[in-house]
């Protein structure tokens, strides 16, 4: 007949408390990859935010000025030329300002 012997542990207290040590590490440095990157997402949707949101006037500012321009073309039609050119300078210069805006954001 066999005994039931008690089960004894090979490994000293101190490996088991290495092991454990390691194992926090591990998890706090898996935790502190997801925050890092969580964190980056929402910086990142901030930006997105405000590009849109300086893209959306950028676009509202050029549609009103094209209207503009088109009223004024059709009350002086000679002027029309210049009033084009004042029309693609303004829209340019929203152009590079949302360029500057964005590179900023970086």
């Amino acid at each position: 007949m066999s005994q039931i012997q008690p089960y004894t542990s090979n490994s000293s207290p101190a490996l088991f408390s290495r092991q454990s040590r390691e194992v926090s590490r591990i998890v706090n440095r898996s935790e502190l990859a997801v925050i890092k990157t969580a964190a980056a997402a929402h910086e990142a949707d901030a930006r997105l935010d405000a590009i849109d949101h300086i893209a959306g006037r950028a676009m509202q500012g050029v549609a009103m000025v094209s209207q503009l321009e088109q009223q004024l073309a059709q009350t002086v039609p000679i002027a029309a030329s210049r009033l084009q050119a004042v029309g693609d300078i303004h829209a340019l210069a929203s152009v590079n300002e949302l360029n500057g805006f964005s590179r900023r954001l970086k």
